[in-house]
């Protein structure tokens, strides 16, 4: 895929999916700052958004401040714990709409997320919008629907920086 500095991107970033990635696959956490560089490549930014999940202990305080500080919008949700200790955090249909709207300023959307809830996003993105949609995933946890999907895919465990330990 043929990537030009003109070409406006917005990087919308599925936190809790690429956490619970990295740490299982490497016990490491994703390097940020080097996921941006990569998914901009040199183009236009225009929006970089980074969803994640609030704990109740606000031990995520400092990571949200972090990912501000490297050019993030967090947007944050408050992690639902329903009767019987089951936890939820999902963030799919807040990107989905954001993506969605976004599309209309954008050349491309990229994706920092395997999961393949996406597969229906990324094809309305590519058909409906005109929309590149590239993904930045590790392979071995990413949709394989959504990788054959993507214009582009980056599989962030070829390369050592996107990892922090």
């Amino acid at each position: 895929m043929i990537k030009h500095k003109e070409q406006r991107v917005g990087v919308l970033v599925d936190a809790s999916n690429m956490y619970h990635s990295a740490r299982n696959l490497f016990n490491s956490h994703l390097n940020y700052k080097e996921v941006l560089d990569a998914a901009v490549a040199g183009r236009k930014l225009i929006r970089a958004i980074a969803y994640v999940v609030k704990t109740e202990g606000e031990e995520e305080t400092p990571f949200f401040e972090a990912l501000s500080q490297l050019g993030f919008e967090v947007n944050m949700k408050d992690l639902q714990i329903f009767p019987g200790g089951t936890k939820k955090g999902d963030w799919d249909v807040g990107l989905t709409i954001d993506a969605v709207k976004l599309s209309e300023k954008l050349d491309v959307v990229i994706l920092v997320s395997g999961d393949g809830d996406y597969l229906p996003l990324v094809e309305y993105l590519q058909n409906t919008k005109g929309c590149l949609v590239e993904v930045l995933a590790f392979r071995k946890s990413a949709s394989s629907k959504l990788v054959e999907a993507a214009d582009d895919f980056t599989d962030l465990s070829e390369n050592k920086k996107f990892l922090i330990r």
